[in-house]
């Protein structure tokens, strides 16, 4: 953890950073400019006067120039502007950096201001005379962007064309051209709207694609513009694109409509809402005209199976509240009215039979998540008894009247249903004859018959309305298809049945299903099957569903692990095309690393347990910590990072919010040992962590954010998290602050906000923008010694920033009081933190100085206690406040003398052992 306090200057120092700016210049004129930026940077690291710094930072943006590092260059010429206004060289290195940023206009204002210091200087005038040249040219470029677009266009819709590459490259340029406000707003008034639908009717791929990629551009944020497309294209036209056979082309469609409705939901995001809002009306008319084409795209015959799951993942994306504070469920309601039939016309296809729509693997997932979102969404029981009757009369209609085939159709929706809003599963699940058909298809010659009842079982197991009723008469069903059934696909499904209705006790190891060595059986059969790649995926995924369930057992954990196969088979399913495999592959883990949530039991309750002959949970004795971690190392070493880093990138909507907290669970695990984070921050875990800690469950995003502070910690941060990816970790730390956060979660919090604070000045201006600096202070007064000692230090680096220093100097505030009262406590790592901050203020705000002796009336014998420290640390940190005092105010510095402080100076300064 960072902690420091400044050194005091000296003679030694200064000769230093002069030597090191000598040699930088001469390595400079040598050529080597990557060693003269080290050289300068050195200095720098050196060097107090801020003359000196000046030249230094001049220096490095001739470093970057020179290195084409352009945005580095502008920042350090900024730095050297910002000390002396009338430094030319300076001006002129970051007009130069301007240049090829392409910020023409600032460029010339660096230079006008260059001419008008030393108007004689020839280098200057010629410069500014190109830049005006260079800009006269693109001004000309952009008044001949109208004729660009038309030339574009004709490219793309010549027939005669044949060179591809020009073909590609207009195709491009429309692209880019769309994503400028400008650009989108010349495509959409040279009739480009009309054009774009001409290369969407060649039916050719690639510039169907372009054309979609380009109205991407014209639509986003701009509601009137997305308005007027609507209008003229028709969402017909944009639902039947979505449909095509070619899988990017659908997927370029679902990313327009979902750009569509962000902007008719939201309106106008850009600053033209006053002009916007007078010409577009309601847009609820267009949202609902593109939602029931998207419904009636579900049911359409000649929809490709992945435009049907392209249009399941747009209703699940726009149509739900995306928050419980929004109060208009109106959208839910008017889904649920017009289109819940048709969305159950998807969960109840029967793949293979007479009529069926093309689905894919993941299609019966997105229609569970997509019913699921519905439920949730709805705010009284008027509105969920409707949704019940509507699911009801829907399984009626088949399982009534329509003999095998309509019974199957029935079935098929009741599991659809369970792994969906598993209430209303389990209420159509009691409608008279549906439990008896189950039964009794899960018997049928015909493998197609017997999957769909199996499946159906194994999902209502899952419930516990009807996990007595199973358990009596299902088990022995599922054990004779285990045994007696030919086809792998009947049997995996049975055992998984059998596994699950197996680990009805959980993690207690007194409450076990199944006689001594079945459940290691069963797990054996699992993994067996899991391995076999004759076997298709979509069978295999059964496998992992049953470990899923069996890894509650200890024995069978251990053996897991052990199965170097089994692990990279189950790893290289869940980087694959079956999403619906996440939940499993997620339980899996987390039970393998034992990341459940497990209390210790009371000992006063289990003695009352015992005296009333009550049933107690028993721990395996593999479940201890050090299996665990041999455990955790062994998935480690199998890849289990790269595995879960691909999960996350999944934009499929297997991946619930329940599924992110199961991996958030499963990283907190693997990072729980400071040797591994390196390993888990290499192979991507760091990078998938912080979108686990901004959206999912409230759990979730705590676990997710707990693994980041646990990085942070132990690593560089600038390392762990390259680039702009170190901002982006700042709000889910600060999130640990929060008083409903344990103890634990608020100090690795604090400490990884101090490594962060202590890395540049824009960090501690993110910290301060997420308003973590009253938090940090309230926990300066926390009882707990660990957590008042790393909020101290958090503090200590935060006050580096000019904004942190004023508020010490605040009137009616005590934070300086509680500083420099802390620099006397008793805990040598709290003086030191405290102490630490003191000098840090006394050398970058010098008012504070003459506030130090009005706050207390002990902070001379505070003072002086600290330099007469056995700890040089202290004495250091003593040393740099008193002369930072001194050099402050002559009131000050006389009280200072008055007292014993130049007798501990000179005794101090002949102590030849501490330079």
């Amino acid at each position: 953890v960072r902690s420091p306090g400044p050194c005091p200057t000296g003679a030694h120092r200064q000769v230093t950073a002069e030597q090191l700016r000598a040699r930088g210049n001469a390595l400079f004129q040598a050529g080597d400019h990557g060693a003269a930026l080290a050289a300068y940077t050195e200095a720098l690291s050196l060097s107090d006067a801020a003359s000196e710094r000046a030249v230094l930072h001049r220096n490095r943006a001739a470093c970057y120039l020179k290195l084409e590092d352009y945005i580095k260059a502008e920042a350090d010429a900024t730095k050297a502007i910002e000390a002396d206004g009338r430094d030319v060289k300076a001006l002129f290195r970051r007009s130069q950096a301007l240049q090829q940023l392409g910020r023409l206009d600032q460029a010339v204002t660096d230079l006008q201001r260059c001419v008008s210091l030393e108007p004689r200087n020839k280098a200057f005038q010629e410069a500014l005379r190109a830049l005006g040249s260079s800009m006269h040219e693109k001004m000309k470029a952009m008044s001949c962007t109208d004729s660009k677009v038309e030339q574009m266009f004709q490219i793309l819709l010549d027939l005669d064309e044949k060179d591809a590459d020009k073909k590609q490259k207009a195709a491009q340029n429309l692209i880019v051209l769309a994503r400028e406000e400008a650009g989108a707003e010349k495509i959409f008034q040279s009739d480009g709207v009309r054009l774009l639908m001409q290369l969407l009717d060649t039916a050719k791929a690639d510039l169907m694609l372009a054309a979609l990629r380009t109205l991407v551009g014209l639509c986003s944020g701009h509601r009137s513009r997305t308005t007027a497309i609507l209008a003229e294209m028709g969402a017909p036209r944009l639902a039947a694109v979505l449909g095509v056979e070619h899988e990017q082309v659908s997927l370029a469609a679902c990313n327009l409509l979902h750009v569509m409705f962000d902007s008719l939901k939201e309106g106008l995001q850009k600053d033209f809402r006053g002009k916007e809002d007078a010409l577009v009306l309601d847009s609820s008319r267009d949202l609902k005209q593109l939602i029931k084409h998207l419904l009636e795209l579900l049911v359409l015959e000649g929809a490709s199976a992945h435009g049907r799951d392209n249009a399941l993942n747009l209703l699940i994306k726009v149509v739900p509240r995306k928050s419980p504070k929004e109060t208009n469920n109106s959208l839910s309601l008017w889904v649920i009215d017009q289109g819940l039939k048709k969305i159950l016309e998807v969960g109840s296809t029967v793949c293979g039979s007479l009529g069926s729509l093309p689905v894919t693997e993941n299609t019966r997932m997105s229609t569970s998540v997509l019913l699921s979102k519905l439920y949730e969404d709805l705010k009284c029981d008027a509105e969920r008894e409707n949704f019940h009757h509507l699911c009801e009369d829907y399984v009626r209609s088949w399982f009534e009247g329509h003999e095998l085939p309509g019974k199957l159709r029935a079935i098929q929706t009741v599991s659809c249903l369970l792994q969906g809003p598993s209430d209303a599963g389990n209420r159509v699940l009691e409608l008279e004859g549906i439990m008896d058909s189950v039964l009794s298809l899960c018997a049928s010659v015909c493998e197609a018959h017997q999957l769909v009842a199996v499946e159906a079982l194994i999902h209502a197991a899952d419930k516990a309305k009807r996990a007595s009723f199973i358990t009596a008469n299902g088990v022995n069903l599922l054990k004779e298809i285990y045994k007696h059934s030919e086809r792998d696909s009947i049997r995996i499904r049975a055992l998984v049945g059998l596994c699950k209705l197996g680990s009805a006790g959980g993690t207690d190891f007194s409450m076990k299903q199944f006689a001594e060595g079945s459940t290691m059986k069963l797990a054996k059969q699992c993994r067996k099957w899991l391995c076999n790649e004759a076997i298709d995926a979509g069978t295999r995924r059964w496998a992992v569903e049953g470990l899923a369930y069996l890894t509650f057992d200890a024995d069978v954990k251990e053996e897991f692990v052990e199965d170097k196969a089994a692990m990279q088979a189950m790893f290289h399913l869940a980087k694959s095309e079956d999403r619906s495999v996440l939940y499993a592959v997620a339980s899996t883990l987390v039970n393998c690393t034992n990341s459940y949530d497990h209390e210790e039991p009371d000992p006063q309750m289990l003695e009352l347990a015992k005296y009333a002959k009550q049933h107690i949970p028993e721990q395996h004795p593999k479940d201890k910590p050090e299996f665990v971690r041999r455990r955790v190392r062994k998935l480690l070493t199998a890849g289990v990072v790269s595995a879960l880093a691909c999960m996350v990138k999944s934009e499929n909507p297997a991946l619930t919010s329940s599924c992110r907290e199961l991996i958030s669970r499963v990283f907190l695990a693997l990072v729980e040992e400071a040797e591994d984070r390196g390993g888990v921050v290499a192979q991507g875990g760091g990078k998938a962590l912080i979108p686990l800690s901004l959206e999912g469950t409230e759990v979730g995003q705590t676990k997710a954010a707990q693994a980041l502070a646990k990085i942070t910690i132990t690593s560089n941060p600038e390392m762990a998290f390259p680039g702009e990816r170190i901002y982006e970790v700042v709000r889910p730390l600060v999130s640990l602050l929060h008083l409903q956060r344990t103890g634990l979660e608020n100090f690795e919090g604090l400490m990884a906000l101090t490594n962060l604070a202590g890395i540049s000045e824009r960090l501690r201006q993110k910290i301060l923008k997420e308003r973590a600096v009253p938090m940090i202070e309230g926990y300066m007064f926390e009882e707990h010694e660990l957590i008042r000692l790393a909020a101290t230090e958090c503090m200590c680096n935060m006050a580096m920033s000019k904004e942190v220093q004023e508020m010490f100097l605040a009137e009616g505030s005590d934070r300086l009081k509680l500083m420099v009262l802390y620099s006397g406590e008793e805990d040598e790592k709290l003086r030191r933190a405290a102490s630490g901050t003191l000098a840090m203020l006394t050398s970058l705000h010098p008012p504070i100085c003459k506030r130090i002796p009005q706050v207390t009336v002990h902070w001379l014998e505070i003072l002086q206690a600290l330099l007469l420290s056995p700890s040089a640390e202290l004495q250091h940190r003593g040393a740099v406040v008193v002369m930072n005092m001194m050099a402050a105010a002559r009131e000050v510095a006389e009280q200072l003398i008055a007292s014993e402080m130049l007798e501990i100076l000179s005794v101090l300064a002949k102590d030849k052992d501490k330079p």
